[in-house]
Protein backbone atom coordinates (compact mmCIF):
# COMPACT_ATOMS: atom_id res chain seq x y z
CA UNK A 1 0.00 0.00 0.00
CA UNK A 2 1.04 3.52 -0.71
CA UNK A 3 1.93 6.42 1.80
CA UNK A 4 -0.69 8.69 2.54
CA UNK A 5 0.64 11.88 3.71
CA UNK A 6 -0.34 14.69 6.23
CA UNK A 7 0.89 17.81 6.31
CA UNK A 8 1.39 19.92 9.75
CA UNK A 9 0.36 23.09 9.82
CA UNK A 10 3.74 24.73 9.51
CA UNK A 11 4.76 22.99 5.89
CA UNK A 12 3.90 25.07 2.83
CA UNK A 13 0.69 24.09 1.42
CA UNK A 14 2.21 24.59 -2.40
CA UNK A 15 4.47 21.59 -0.88
CA UNK A 16 0.62 19.43 -0.71
CA UNK A 17 -0.17 21.12 -4.58
CA UNK A 18 3.60 20.04 -6.00
CA UNK A 19 2.42 16.19 -4.52
CA UNK A 20 -0.87 15.94 -5.66
CA UNK A 21 0.37 17.09 -9.07
CA UNK A 22 2.69 14.16 -9.14
CA UNK A 23 -0.15 11.93 -8.03
CA UNK A 24 0.89 11.29 -4.22
CA UNK A 25 -2.53 11.13 -1.57
CA UNK A 26 -2.07 13.81 0.52
CA UNK A 27 -3.64 16.56 2.57
CA UNK A 28 -3.12 19.56 4.98
CA UNK A 29 -4.53 20.15 8.17
CA UNK A 30 -5.93 23.42 6.51
CA UNK A 31 -7.72 21.17 3.79
CA UNK A 32 -9.21 18.98 6.99
CA UNK A 33 -10.11 21.80 9.09
CA UNK A 34 -7.36 21.03 11.60
CA UNK A 35 -5.22 24.33 12.09
CA UNK A 36 -4.16 25.22 15.61
CA UNK A 37 -4.96 21.51 17.10
CA UNK A 38 -1.88 20.33 19.42
CA UNK A 39 1.11 18.27 18.24
CA UNK A 40 -0.76 15.36 19.82
CA UNK A 41 -3.68 16.06 18.45
CA UNK A 42 -2.41 16.13 15.03
CA UNK A 43 -0.72 12.69 14.98
CA UNK A 44 -3.88 11.54 16.44
CA UNK A 45 -5.63 12.72 13.53
CA UNK A 46 -2.85 11.51 11.29
CA UNK A 47 -3.19 7.92 13.23
CA UNK A 48 -7.03 7.86 12.46
CA UNK A 49 -6.33 8.72 8.57
CA UNK A 50 -3.50 6.16 8.20
CA UNK A 51 -1.42 8.73 7.37
CA UNK A 52 2.23 9.52 7.90
CA UNK A 53 2.76 13.24 9.26
CA UNK A 54 5.51 15.62 7.77
CA UNK A 55 6.54 18.49 10.05
CA UNK A 56 9.27 20.68 10.41
CA UNK A 57 8.54 20.54 14.43
CA UNK A 58 11.31 18.06 14.98
CA UNK A 59 11.81 18.14 18.76
CA UNK A 60 8.37 17.97 19.67
CA UNK A 61 7.68 15.05 17.36
CA UNK A 62 10.78 13.15 17.91
CA UNK A 63 9.37 13.20 21.30
CA UNK A 64 5.95 12.49 20.71
CA UNK A 65 7.08 9.23 18.30
CA UNK A 66 9.07 8.07 21.62
CA UNK A 67 6.31 8.47 23.88
CA UNK A 68 4.31 6.24 21.35
CA UNK A 69 6.98 3.82 21.03
CA UNK A 70 7.04 3.92 25.34
CA UNK A 71 3.54 3.28 25.46
CA UNK A 72 2.95 0.42 23.26
CA UNK A 73 1.19 2.52 20.43
CA UNK A 74 0.80 2.56 16.79
CA UNK A 75 1.23 5.93 14.51
CA UNK A 76 1.65 5.18 10.73
CA UNK A 77 5.03 7.30 10.42
CA UNK A 78 6.26 10.51 10.94
CA UNK A 79 8.87 12.62 8.73
CA UNK A 80 10.80 15.43 10.17
CA UNK A 81 12.47 18.15 8.04
CA UNK A 82 14.43 21.50 7.96
CA UNK A 83 12.51 23.67 6.56
CA UNK A 84 13.85 23.74 2.73
CA UNK A 85 12.96 24.91 -1.07
CA UNK A 86 9.88 23.17 -2.17
CA UNK A 87 11.84 21.38 -5.22
CA UNK A 88 13.88 19.82 -2.61
CA UNK A 89 11.30 18.63 -0.24
CA UNK A 90 9.44 17.40 -3.66
CA UNK A 91 12.35 15.13 -4.49
CA UNK A 92 13.23 13.71 -0.94
CA UNK A 93 9.27 13.32 -0.48
CA UNK A 94 9.31 11.55 -4.02
CA UNK A 95 12.61 9.13 -3.23
CA UNK A 96 11.11 8.18 0.20
CA UNK A 97 7.52 7.40 -0.78
CA UNK A 98 8.79 5.33 -3.94
CA UNK A 99 11.41 3.00 -1.90
CA UNK A 100 8.71 2.66 1.38
CA UNK A 101 5.68 1.41 1.42
CA UNK A 102 2.75 2.09 3.85
CA UNK A 103 3.10 -0.68 6.11
CA UNK A 104 7.02 -0.11 6.49
CA UNK A 105 6.84 3.43 7.55
CA UNK A 106 4.63 2.30 10.28
CA UNK A 107 6.31 3.26 14.16
CA UNK A 108 8.81 4.75 12.07
CA UNK A 109 10.58 8.31 12.59
CA UNK A 110 12.28 9.52 9.14
CA UNK A 111 14.58 12.62 8.93
CA UNK A 112 13.92 13.75 4.92
CA UNK A 113 17.60 14.54 4.98
CA UNK A 114 18.19 11.36 4.75
CA UNK A 115 16.37 11.26 1.17
CA UNK A 116 18.22 14.24 -0.54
Amino acid sequence: MKIKLYLDEDVDVSLAQALNQKGFDVLTTQEAGKKRLSDVEQLEFAVKGKRVILTHNKRDFTLLHKNYMLDGKEHYGIILSDQRPIGEMLCGLSKLIFSLTAEQMKNRREFLSNWL
